[in-house]
């Protein structure tokens, strides 16, 4: 589905991201792990098509990151894409006017189950409700490839439950998701491959289940090895 090929970004010669290769299949969860600073948003960023490699190649479907891999490829950034003055009910409208896949009816399904309601403003939004919300949005699209950015962050254990239930519910055979966060104690639970990354560079990446039985540790004692 996703092939990443020495795939490098640089900023003003500082280097973000520093020939990943990286290969995503679909029916799998992605765990793209690593402190602040790691390179795992912009890496994400390319996939997404809002960056361009400074070197290297990703490709989707064994074609270039462009136009119709945007059509397949949803991505939730860890700023949000709508506005501040809208409500829930309009952040449905401006995602359903943007993206063909988008199912206002499960938009609507994943609102009601997130205790958020239509009418509330986004700037009234608490950061857990602000995180459901971007959820919410992304996860309505019907996409093959779904990246979500930090979805645990600064939110309390509750709202992270509820967005845990919600990613596992959305994954299934015919797409694949990618979720990067610090927060690894959460995430090793349904994760089904683990790739580390530090100060731009892969350090490690593989099955996690085979990563546990061929190390004798969890992912969380892992990721405490590498960025201790």
């Amino acid at each position: 589905m996703l092939e990443c090929k020495d795939a490098t970004k640089k900023y003003m010669g500082k280097v973000a991201v520093d020939r990943m290769n990286l290969t995503v299949e679909k029916g799998r969860i992605y765990a793209l792990l690593g402190p602040n600073g790691s390179g795992k948003t912009t890496l994400m960023k390319m996939v997404a098509g809002l960056v361009k490699p400074t070197e290297g190649v990703v490709t989707y479907n064994k074609i270039p990151i462009g136009i119709e891999s945007k059509r397949k490829v949803a991505y939730m950034s860890t700023e949000p894409f709508y506005y501040n003055y809208m409500n829930i009910a309009d952040v449905g409208k401006y995602y359903a006017d943007f993206f063909e896949d988008f199912s206002t009816e499960k938009y609507a399904q994943l609102i009601e189950r997130m205790n958020l309601r239509t009418q509330d403003k986004v700037k009234s939004l608490s950061s857990g409700m602000a995180a459901k919300l971007k959820i919410a949005a992304t996860l309505s699209r019907k996409a093959e490839l779904i990246l979500l950015d930090e979805p645990l962050n600064g939110i309390d254990i509750i709202a992270r439950e509820q967005i845990i239930t919600t990613i596992v519910e959305s994954a299934n055979d015919e797409n694949a998701l990618v979720v990067s966060s610090h927060l690894v104690d959460e995430l090793e639970k349904i994760i089904d491959y683990a790739v580390f990354m530090k100060e731009g560079n892969l350090v490690m990446q593989g099955d996690a289940e085979e990563m546990r039985a061929e190390r004798g540790m969890s992912i969380v004692e892992l990721y405490k090895r590498i960025y201790a």
